[in-house]
């Protein structure tokens, strides 16, 4: 289990990572605001972060394809 949780994360570091910078990216030309841009940009960061997390966790799934997880 924990071999898995580090495999995920290996994996969703970078997306986290992506997330706030691309959420900065736009912020930073529609706010002027410093502190709101890193508030924003944490926020985007999180949501792409539990995103990419729940998209590695359901390829890893242990029940047989199309049982218990939704197709995008």
């Amino acid at each position: 289990m924990w071999a898995r949780l580090l495999i995920a994360l290996v994996f969703v570091a970078p997306a986290v990572m992506a997330g706030y910078h691309a959420t900065h990216g736009i912020v930073k030309h529609t706010m002027p605001s410093e502190t709101w841009q890193i508030a924003f940009s944490v926020i985007g960061a999180i949501a792409v972060g539990i995103t990419a997390l729940m998209r590695v966790t359901g390829m890893a799934a242990t029940a047989p394809a199309g049982q218990g997880t939704m197709r995008a």
